[in-house]
């Protein structure tokens, strides 16, 4: 089932017109009403004319998030003050909060653009969606909630935390659709199992997974353990929330992007250069139709390719390839880039350990160190020392063979490493900085 037929299934010229007459528009209406923008063209000598064809979106510039926290807090809204309906906002760990604005026309594109996603992963007016996206300044929790009540859907708007009571209401409300970070998904697996539930004797089919990279052998992890379909989704708040893209339920073979509404672009993350359909780099992304805070060529720092093959489930629309990891979480360690999901990868299809693992980075005598914390499950963890020590040396063996970086491998006792409620965190980094 398709959500909106017309808009899904364009044929590729017909969506690229529509494309083009929407960013001739986006790129007049930024130049008119956002400073950032306007003095951004002048100093590449760009006008709004020169736009012409799809191919011409390389003569405009790149926006970062930085240039968010630069513009903070309404320095890049293209509307007035008044016309913005809703604010949300990241936490601000890492500096400055990122802050995005909606009209209310954002905000019902974007409940049409998740209920869109819903029904890509299955899901029907007839459905319970258990929501455990954080609600607040995260546009997690609200973005979804509004796609189920857009959709028909009954949403239970549970949020992150309580991780007890989610299963105990779980168990009583009998949801049919499971909306989470995945690694929170195995969390609440592992509570399910503490409170003596399985979780493939509840109604639960499909899970939405989002909001932090992962990879297929957790997929695998999650679908085996859980006994659900697990799908990704994608999108991020500077963008306009979840909701830029997701796999269907029918081929899970890449995340369907929301063409009409957001134009995608592969690049070289080092030196910008557009890379063709297949190739992997930074997904950028220009926001088509967003009113209040419109972004161009705006760089995710997300690793991925792009595919624009029709899938079998009758969408037109182009496909990326779920998150590889970000270009600014790839770590360097003696000279060889690394990125976490590689390494995830590794230990998942190592039999007998838990998909919960630490990488921890410590620079020793000038020289980087990498020690891979990871849980073993409860049967193994009692076999004999000589078994541990095998499954060890085969880690640090193959992350050697298939990254090129030689590893310390530490196997640790179950539920040892500290469980997340949100995104989880993968790398404790413990270099000083020079």
């Amino acid at each position: 089932m398709i959500y909106d037929v017309e808009m899904e299934t364009l044929p590729r010229e017909d969506l690229e017109a529509l494309q083009l007459r929407r960013l001739k528009s986006l790129v007049e209406r930024v130049h008119a009403n956002v400073g950032f923008y306007r003095q951004k063209f002048d100093d590449m000598g760009v006008k709004p004319s020169d736009i012409r064809t799809l191919a011409d979106l390389k003569l405009l510039p790149f926006t970062e998030k930085q240039d968010l926290r630069n513009h903070y807090p309404f320095g890049m809204f293209a509307v007035p003050k008044e016309n913005v309906v809703r604010i949300h906002a990241s936490s601000g760990t890492t500096g400055k909060s990122t802050v995005v604005g909606y009209t209310n026309r954002d905000v019902r594109n974007w409940a049409r653009l998740m209920a869109r996603c819903f029904v890509a992963s299955g899901a029907s007016p007839k459905d319970i969606i258990h929501n455990a996206y954080g609600y607040g300044l995260f546009t997690g929790g609200l973005g979804a909630h509004y796609g189920a009540e857009e959709l028909g859907a009954t949403i239970v708007p549970i949020s992150g935390g309580g991780t007890k009571r989610q299963v105990m209401l779980m168990k009583d409300f009998g949801p049919t659709v499971l909306c989470s970070t995945p690694s929170y998904a195995l969390v609440l697996y592992e509570a399910a199992q503490e409170a003596g539930i399985d979780i493939k004797d509840l109604p639960l089919k499909t899970g939405i997974f989002g909001a932090e990279p992962w990879t297929e052998e957790m997929r695998r992890d999650i679908e085996d353990k859980m006994g659900i379909t697990a799908l990704d989704i994608y999108g991020l708040s500077e963008i306009m929330g979840p909701g830029v893209g997701i796999e269907c339920n029918i081929a899970q073979k890449g995340l369907h992007i929301m063409e009409d509404h957001f134009l995608v672009e592969i690049i070289d993350p080092e030196t910008c250069e557009v890379l063709p359909p297949g190739e992997i780099g930074e997904l950028v992304i220009t926001t088509l139709t967003k009113e209040a805070q419109p972004l161009i060529r705006y760089r995710t720092r997300d690793i991925t390719r792009l595919e624009q093959v029709p899938c079998r489930c009758g969408r037109t629309t182009a496909r990326v390839h779920r998150m590889m990891g970000r270009s600014d979480d790839m770590l360097i360690i003696r000279g060889v880039n690394v990125f976490p999901s590689q390494i995830e990868s590794i230990l998942l299809e190592t039999e007998g350990l838990a998909p919960h693992y630490l990488l921890v980075i410590k620079r020793e005598a000038n020289l980087d160190t990498l020690e891979v914390q990871v849980e073993v499950d409860e049967k193994l963890f009692s076999d004999e020392i000589k078994i541990l020590q095998r499954i060890e040396g085969k880690i640090v063996k193959n992350i050697k063979d298939y990254l090129g970086v030689t590893a310390q491998v530490k196997l640790v006792e179950p539920r040892s490493i500290q469980r997340s409620e949100g995104k989880a965190k993968r790398i404790l980094d413990l270099r000083k900085p020079n």
